[in-house]
């Protein structure tokens, strides 16, 4: 078995115009931040601060990816249930001694099994795909949630198979060394990298990042262009933009609680302000270090006052006395499956902090018109105990996906913002005994107003068993050796279907995402949104 180490935490505008002085900025600021690394103030991220002249936007738009760590295990999350997929799927994943198959639509749950088992959690929730392939389908069975966006509100899309590629690659190519393949493929960083920068590990630019580049001049704050409610990530990283971060509550403090005290005391946290935002030579990196400072200090002032607060009814539940608790919010809590009790989804506040900021960015309070937000769950590299990890994974993606559409809809914002799953790659079809090793390919969910929901965007792939020798899946075009799923749809394919309705030109698209022309031009957008 491929029982691998985990690192699944992690660690159309005209474009924006940078003069030389900003251009010197920015170099020493990248390397600034490139020392301090991803736990370094908030100051030293703040590399794309200031304000663009630009012209205002008559509209405001968003896109948010939902980065899955870990590697999701597509076969348990969208499941094609006609009665050939459905043999290949039991026969494979019933394997000892946990088997991992779920059961059959319609079966009842059994309350007395134990938690997170197949037969506690029930049978699959089928789906009526607008265009079913000739198949039936279901999703896991805590993703009722979704089903009901998908089916009823049709707010929801699937995009199969989706992953990696450099040009659209046969099973037979996959074994040709003169064929292009993405480099290191099955391992958790570079593929993480890959999906955010299309590129391995070491990659510094990412393709939100470069969505924000061109799209920038539309905001009169740059900073706030590209969000991260979850830590450092490359794909907010542009060549002018930079990903701002942002804590749980909202903007981080440099230096200063949240009382804009050092100590206890208010002179001192302005002292230490003072000392860190004013160059005391003329030496280009010391007045560079100077001046992120300055738009930190700045930039928290600004967002501190344009947020609304958690307790808000959009985004909490309003205390009837004394201060609001996120961890206690009846909103921000899921069904555990595991325990059958409620419990605190930080995902979902994560989700909350980036309603607070469309707000803002809606309201005119923070002068974006545009802005990509990176949010991101963990523990999705299920080699070991897939039944019951992989259940409250489902559970909290399913409980924070609804709870930022709720928020949106009470913003009267769905139709503004897109928000998008993805992972280092699917899962091995086969099993392990009692979870997966790592894939390629994966099935990944679009949601928002202005997605064409209830439907499949992408050809849903085949299932088999492995073959006599039990070396491969020669009934499966689309299943390797472990049966892993090869891509139809490429991450390019994906992104730029969501850049042309950002607002990118075919020209923009093209820069982008540089696989993107290998793929012919009427398969370029795949077609789920508005």
């Amino acid at each position: 078995m491929n029982r691998q180490r985990s690192s699944s935490l992690p660690a159309a505008a005209p474009a924006l115009h940078v003069d030389t002085s900003r251009r010197l900025f920015l170099r020493h600021g990248a390397v600034l931040s490139a020392l301090a690394g991803t736990g370094a103030p908030l100051a030293l991220n703040l590399l794309a601060a200031g304000s663009a002249a630009a012209q205002g936007a008559p509209d405001y738009r968003a896109v948010v990816c939902l980065f899955l760590f870990g590697g999701n295990d597509a076969f348990n999350t969208v499941l094609p249930t006609d009665a050939a997929s459905w043999a290949a799927y039991t026969t494979t994943r019933n394997q000892a001694p946990d088997p991992i198959a779920l059961l059959a639509p319609g079966t009842a749950p059994n309350a007395g099994a134990a938690a997170g088992t197949p037969a506690r959690l029930g049978g699959v929730l089928p789906i009526a795909p607008i265009d079913a392939q000739g198949r039936t389908f279901a999703l896991h069975p805590l993703l009722g949630e979704l089903r009901a966006m998908f089916d009823t509100e049709r707010r929801l899309a699937i995009v199969p198979n989706v992953g990696p590629l450099i040009l659209p690659t046969t099973k037979a190519q996959v074994a040709l060394a003169s064929h292009p393949k993405p480099p290191r493929l099955y391992s958790h960083n570079d593929q993480q990298s890959t999906w955010q920068a299309l590129a391995p590990e070491g990659a510094t630019k990412g393709w939100g990042g470069r969505i924000g580049d061109l799209l920038a001049g539309m905001n009169t704050n740059t900073v706030f262009t590209a969000v991260s409610a979850t830590g450092s990530a490359v794909w907010l990283n542009g060549n002018s933009v930079q990903q701002y971060q942002v804590g749980s509550g909202g903007a981080i403090r440099l230096g200063a609680n949240n009382n804009g005290q050092v100590y206890g005391s208010v002179a001192v946290a302005d002292a230490l302000h003072r000392i860190v935002s004013g160059a005391r030579s003329n030496h280009v990196f010391e007045a560079d270090v100077a001046a992120v400072s300055q738009r930190s200090i700045a930039a928290e002032a600004l967002l501190r006052s344009a947020l609304r607060p958690a307790s808000d009814a959009a985004f909490g539940t309003p205390p009837a006395s004394g201060n609001y608790n996120a961890s206690a919010d009846p909103k921000l809590q899921y069904a555990n499956p595991l325990t059958g009790a409620t419990a605190f989804n930080a995902v979902a506040q994560q989700f909350q902090v980036v309603a607070r900021l469309v707000d803002a960015g809606l309201r005119g309070a923070t002068g974006a018109r545009r802005q990509v937000f990176f949010v991101s769950l963990g523990g999705f590299d299920t080699h070991d105990g897939q039944n019951r990890n992989h259940a409250d994974l489902m559970a909290r993606v399913a409980h924070a996906l609804r709870y930022f559409d709720t928020a949106l809809g009470a913003l009267n914002a769905r139709n503004l913002v897109t928000t998008f799953t993805a992972s280092d790659f699917g899962r091995t079809f086969t099993s392990n005994g009692d979870g997966t090793d790592h894939g390629w390919g994966a099935h990944h969910f679009v949601m928002g107003g202005a997605v064409k929901g209830g439907d499949l965007y992408g050809r849903f792939p085949a299932l088999a068993t492995k073959n006599a020798n039990n070396n491969n899946f020669d009934g499966s075009a689309d299943q390797l050796g472990n049966g892993s799923l090869l891509p139809v749809s490429s991450v390019d394919q994906l992104g730029a279907t969501l850049g042309a309705w950002f607002g990118l030109s075919a020209a923009q698209l093209l820069d982008v995402f540089p696989n993107l022309a290998n793929f012919d031009a009427g398969q370029r957008n795949l077609g789920f949104m508005a």
